[in-house]
């Protein structure tokens, strides 16, 4: 059996994709508040160790995103510094000291929030 198409469905699956947006910007926003919200003297080592995977997770998504980085070099350079920042053998360990694993959230919400702000103005959407 054969069903003849208009193109309405096609057209309807195009337009969706186009106002769907991967990153959750508000979501983010929040994620990196709560993170900068910490404060060393009043934060233990497993609330930091909760929002490492996380707040990673969220920087490494806007990384998977256009952000112009091949157009400016700005863009460029937080980009590979967020790269480096992420990466696995640069993430704070069992045996880093709680002030080390502190300044290493502190750099990655900070990090985010910018290359947040990046994609938001490049694809249109309010700047948190």
């Amino acid at each position: 059996m054969t069903v003849a198409s208009t193109g309405k469905a096609t057209e309807l699956v195009e337009e969706s994709e186009a106002d769907y947006s991967p990153i959750d910007v508000d979501a983010i926003s929040s994620r990196t508040d709560s993170v900068l919200s910490l404060r060393m003297g009043t934060t233990t080592r497993a609330e930091m160790d909760r929002h490492l995977s996380g707040i990673a997770k969220e920087l490494n998504g806007l990384l998977a995103q256009n952000l112009g980085a091949e157009d400016d070099s700005e863009v460029r350079e937080l980009v590979r510094t967020a790269t480096r920042l992420i990466d696995l053998t640069n993430r704070p360990t069992a045996e880093t000291p709680t002030f080390g694993t502190f300044l290493y959230l502190r750099d990655v919400a900070l990090l985010t929030r910018r290359l947040l702000w990046i994609y938001s103005a490049r694809n249109g959407l309010d700047v948190p």
